[in-house]
C-alpha cells in the first residue's frame, strides 16, 4: 500500500467535506424542486378555483372584488344597527305607554 504524504491527505480529508457538502445541497435542491411543483400545482388549482368562483383569476380584479364586499358588508352592519336602534326606541315607545 502506498504511503501518502501529507498534503495527498489533506486533499483528501478536502475532498470529502465537499463531497458531504455537494451531496447536502444536491439534496436541498430536489427538494426544493419538490417544493416548487407542489407551490405550482396550488397556484394553478387556486387560480382554477378563483376562475371558476369569481370569473377572474387576477390579482388585481379580486383584490377590487374583496374590498367591494368588504364596504357592502360595512353598509349592511350599519343598515342592521339603524333597524335594531329603531326597534329597540319603538319598544322603549311602548314601555313607555303603558
Amino acid at each position: 500500500m502506498t504511503n501518502l504524504t501529507r498534503l495527498e491527505t489533506d486533499q483528501l480529508r478536502r475532498l470529502e467535506e465537499m463531497r458531504k457538502t455537494f451531496d447536502k445541497l444536491r439534496a436541498e435542491r430536489i427538494r426544493a424542486e419538490g417544493e416548487v411543483e407542489r407551490l405550482t400545482r396550488e397556484l394553478e388549482e387556486a387560480r382554477a378555483l378563483a376562475l371558476s368562483e369569481l370569473g377572474t383569476d387576477d390579482e388585481g380584479r379580486i383584490q377590487a372584488l374583496i374590498e367591494q364586499a368588504q364596504a357592502k358588508n360595512a353598509k349592511l352592519a350599519d343598515e342592521f344597527g339603524a333597524s335594531l336602534r329603531e326597534v329597540e326606541t319603538r319598544l322603549k315607545q311602548l314601555g313607555d305607554e303603558r
